[in-house]
């Protein structure tokens, strides 16, 4: 994502104008008539703060911008500063218009997420095949991926099961710093996918072995729907920084502890 310099803008107008390019926004408000609003890609900034509430600012607004999350952050006078991000529908980019891509579409609107599906092949990216994409493309990653923006806070699944399609489509989406990288295939598969991408593509291979693959968490399901279940929770987990694992087997809070508070008035 892009990073620029912060200006003046007016507040009302930041955090919808925000939404519509896809950029992100955080409000920041410390109590009653005090407001700040950051605009990261607009590179803008409206209001201000008293010296301690920016100060704590200055710390929560990478951390708002990069997670999409709002907080709530106890300052050193007992206050509290409300940062809360405004930011775009979390989205997944799925390559390979197959059996699978349309059911994970269909999670991904329960969940609230847009879906931008592409497949170079014209037969298979079509409506009636797919009729729950948000933005359905007929074209290559190479071309799709630009026209799109593709960016870090993006899920790229690559579903196709075509070395033509797949190491380009995964190989463009680490080089564009997607954040979450996921490919169908079996685990012999992803070991030699992951060679040809270090060795005729030039990736890092630490690069490399950051693909979720095979893609999708161990739940034994075997039909679309159920690989598409396994696809969307792994992306749930990682959006949140968890593992997937059972709550059972875990310690400690089940729900995040930086959880906003309600608004300040």
């Amino acid at each position: 994502m892009r990073r620029r310099p912060l200006g003046l803008r007016g507040a009302a107008s930041a955090a919808p104008a925000a939404q519509a390019r896809r950029d992100r926004a955080a409000r920041l408000r410390p109590g009653a008539g005090a407001r700040l609003v950051v605009d990261e890609d607009a590179g803008t900034r409206e209001g201000s703060l008293d010296p301690l509430a920016a100060a704590a600012a200055e710390e929560a607004i990478p951390a708002a911008l990069a997670s999409g999350r709002s907080r709530c952050i106890e300052l050193e006078d007992g206050g509290l500063l409300f940062v809360e991000s405004v930011a775009p529908a979390p989205r997944v980019v799925i390559v390979g218009a197959v059996d699978t891509t349309e059911a994970l579409c269909r999670y991904a609107h329960v969940l609230g997420w847009r879906t931008v599906v592409l497949d170079p092949r014209a037969a298979f990216a079509t409506r009636e095949r797919i009729p729950s994409a948000d933005e359905l493309h007929v074209g290559w990653p190479d071309d799709v991926y630009p026209a799109i923006g593709l960016e870090p806070a993006d899920a790229v699944v690559v579903l196709t099961h075509d070395p033509k399609i797949d190491d380009p489509a995964i190989a463009l989406a680490l080089e564009a710093g997607a954040g979450y990288v996921g490919a169908l295939g079996s685990r012999r598969t992803q070991a030699s996918r992951r060679e040809r991408l270090v060795e005729e593509r030039g990736i890092a291979r630490e690069d490399a072995e950051r693909v979720h693959g095979p893609v999708g968490l161990d739940l034994g399901g075997e039909t679309p729907q159920e690989t598409a279940l396994a696809i969307a929770a792994e992306i749930v987990a990682w959006r949140s920084g968890r593992t997937g694992v059972p709550l059972a087997t875990t310690s400690g809070r089940i729900h995040r502890t930086d959880e906003p508070e309600p608004a300040l008035a």
